[in-house]
């Protein structure tokens, strides 16, 4: 693909953010501390600084995976239905650090408040569970490709792409 235009990057970008906004759940990739891969996916919530927050049960593969090897990739792509050509779905792959947030710290009560007015009173009762737990997801690195030879690289910091 030849280089493209400042107006071009700047739709690129918008749509970057449309995507991210458009999805409550986030496509979630794991691996145990040996090296297996596990995929899921979790409802999920932004905070400051660009963390996205999942609460979770150990009863699920990613959860242990998450406690023993806090790292994950997560996934927002769009929908089949919307897509042209299926070998070119628009998809964003973010590279994450991963932080346990405990019970008795003070964003637990405050992340926990807005999933449950982003996804109602489940929450509520998923929150007098012990197996789950809260976590932050940092984003350190990403990847934006809408199509054939348009990929970028994500400015976690800023949001801003950069052509491949």
């Amino acid at each position: 693909m030849s280089e493209i235009s400042a107006q071009e990057l700047e739709d690129f970008t918008r749509r970057y953010h449309e995507l991210l906004v458009s999805q409550q759940t986030l496509l979630l990739s794991t691996a145990s501390v040996g090296g297996v891969p596990d995929i899921s996916y979790a409802p999920f919530v932004r905070g400051h600084a660009g963390l996205l927050y999942i609460f979770v049960s150990e009863m699920a593969v990613h959860t242990v995976n998450l406690l023993n090897n806090p790292q994950a990739s997560i996934l927002f792509i769009r929908p089949e239905s919307e897509c042209r050509n299926l070998f070119a779905r628009e998809r964003a792959v973010i590279s994450c650090s991963v932080k346990e947030i405990l019970r008795d710290d003070d964003i637990f009560i405050d992340r926990l408040q807005a999933l449950q007015d982003k996804f109602g009173d489940v929450v509520n009762m998923l929150r007098s569970l012990s197996d789950f737990h809260l976590f932050a997801l940092r984003p350190e690195c990403g990847r934006f490709v809408i199509g054939f030879g348009r990929a970028f690289t994500v400015n976690v910091n800023d949001s801003t792409l950069r052509h491949i």
